[in-house]
């Protein structure tokens, strides 16, 4: 991993979370049991620093750099992962990662952005940012497990789609569109995992699922603050404002009624202890894929149809009321 960078509010947490971490690489009794004691010192600072946390922190902690990414999940909870290139009319995207694999002996399709982990890898993959012959190849592979009767199961980390000239001429928009529809009607049961940053269409390209699950520090948003804050406010400097109007994070989303489950972040979030995020991650979707399992295709079709077309549901009051 590249060198580790904290955010601002982290500070109160970080001397605690690498002495842990240097706690961990020991053996003898003695550094567990300091190691089980500043867990909980570091419990008790985590709960009061997250309570003062407003949403835009909130956002930081969705972007952290050492956050783990769809590889990090996938080379943690499945095995013999096989990767799909290309869609078959264009290129190959390194924005989204698809192909197949095993989880727990059962073999699914999986899909995620990737945004890369250096410098180099984020140019390549273009920051996590797809372009229209990625998301067509994410619908390949989904249209390919459904062909075998697979599950599938997808991790949201985007900013958005790519904007750019050239993706435009290629069809950004009408790839989403088609991925939403075509998605809409997969007779497979399918989960997604917004595990940092679910941003715009550039998500809900391979988001429309049975079950939408959030790590508890993840956001979706129909903008991201920056470009909120642009279009409103005409001010890069009302990020802050932006993001707690947007009501983007992970309990504003359950409480709206989009996302299914919020997965819980070990103490200092994701970034800091990932073998329990993805231990955390794993059980959630062990729990939700047994539940997709067990109904006939039709009904989860049907449910899945009435989840999407709640969202966005509003009522006005009246000016006598």
């Amino acid at each position: 991993m590249a060198k580790n960078k904290n955010l601002p509010f982290e500070e109160p947490i970080v001397a605690l979370r690498d002495e842990i971490r240097r706690l961990q690489t020991k053996t003898d009794e003695e550094s567990r049991k300091e190691e089980a004691r500043l867990m909980e010192e570091l419990k008790k600072e985590w709960e009061k620093l997250v309570s003062s946390l407003n949403r835009w922190q909130k956002t930081l902690l969705a972007r952290h750099p050492q956050r783990p990414y769809t590889l990090d999940y996938i080379y943690s909870l499945f095995d013999d992962f096989v990767e799909i290139h290309g869609d078959r009319r264009f290129a190959d995207d390194p924005a989204i990662v698809a192909g197949f694999g095993f989880y727990h002996g059962e073999s699914v399709a999986i899909v995620g952005h990737q945004k890369g982990r250096t410098t180099q890898e984020r140019i390549k993959r273009n920051f996590g940012q797809a372009n229209p012959e990625g998301y067509r190849k994410a619908l390949r592979v989904m249209k390919l497990a459904e062909k075998f009767n697979r599950p599938v199961i997808t991790f949201i980390d985007t900013p958005g789609a790519y904007p750019g000239i050239g993706s435009e001429e290629r069809g950004q928009a009408e790839a989403i569109a088609y991925n939403l529809r075509e998605m809409a009607g997969l007779r497979i049961p399918t989960i997604s995992v917004v595990i940092g940053e679910g941003g715009s269409g550039g998500a809900l390209g391979i988001g429309v699922t049975d079950r939408i699950l959030m790590l508890q520090f993840s956001i979706y948003s129909v903008i991201c603050p920056e470009g909120c804050a642009a279009i409103l406010w005409r001010n890069q400097e009302a990020v802050e404002e932006a993001a707690e109007n947007l009501k983007l994070t992970a309990e504003d989303l359950y409480e709206f009624g989009i996302a299914d489950e919020i997965i819980p972040e070990p103490p200092g979030g994701a970034h800091s202890f990932p073998d329990v995020a993805y231990k955390n991650v794993d059980k959630a979707i062990q729990k939700h894929l047994k539940e997709l399992k067990d109904m006939a295709p039709e009904e989860r079709i049907e449910k899945r149809y009435e989840k999407f077309r709640k969202m966005g549901v509003f009522f006005e009051k009246s000016s006598k009321e």
